[in-house]
């Protein structure tokens, strides 16, 4: 009876260790050594770190802001899940809302490392944005993560079957003389890299990063053959 009321009272003043059952709690050392591993202010010298809780790019402390972190992925800076699925208009919302904190002109009246680390994080973000927008650029990006690159001049490992298909496409765009054949060319091309994007999207969902990089090898030529349409529509 006593034990219980002594343990709510020591609960209510605070004095209760809050340890979890089955759990070791954490000694001073161990507090200390987690205190000191956290990144430090560079203009007051405070801890900017602590539990990560939303975007953390200015000092709690003194509000300036902090270099990029080098261990955040664009996925992590984009708040998107690392997939090949993303939320494009969810992409853009926060492409903007990170450039309202970060853009270069509203850091005109600040100081200069802060200046350059706007200029730092605003790089990256674009780099991050465009990279996750397109199909090709953010498969291709999910595969770096995991240590595939897919390097060029790779034709070798393609089955004759499609480079025949795409030297004919080619051909057809060489041949077209008018924008009515442009765009049929495009059509089929568009058709083509959504077929890609499907069969890329069941790959990387099912973890067959081989068969990803298989399919995204092939979207690398649909896509060489839509810049090309482009350009040929240009007039000289």
């Amino acid at each position: 009876m006593w034990g219980r009321r002594a343990e709510a009272l020591l609960r209510v003043w605070g004095l209760w260790p809050t340890w979890v059952p089955g759990r070791r709690p954490v000694g001073c050392n161990a507090a200390s050594q987690a205190r000191s591993n956290s990144p430090r202010c560079w203009n007051c010298g405070g801890d900017s770190g602590g539990p990560v809780q939303g975007d953390v790019f200015f000092c709690p402390q003194c509000r300036a802001l902090q270099p990029p972190d080098p261990t955040r992925d664009y996925f992590s800076i984009m708040d998107c899940n690392r997939s090949f699925r993303v939320d494009t208009m969810k992409l853009q919302h926060r492409y903007q809302q990170l450039q309202r904190l970060v853009h270069p002109d509203f850091f005109g009246q600040r100081s200069q490392t802060e200046k350059d680390f706007s200029e730092k994080h605003s790089t990256l973000v674009n780099d991050a944005y465009k990279t996750l927008l397109a199909p090709l650029s953010r498969g291709l990006y999910l595969l770096k993560l995991r240590g595939i690159e897919i390097s060029e001049g790779t034709d070798y490992e393609m089955d004759k079957q499609f480079l025949m298909e795409i030297m004919e496409i080619n051909e057809k765009l060489a041949e077209a003389q008018s924008e009515a054949a442009m765009n049929e060319i495009e059509s089929i091309v568009a058709v083509k890299q959504k077929e890609c994007i499907d069969n890329a999207s069941r790959a990387f969902e099912q973890d067959d990063f081989e068969k990803a990089k298989g399919i995204l090898t092939k979207m690398r030529y649909f896509s060489n053959i839509e810049e090309k349409v482009k350009l040929k529509k240009i007039p000289l």
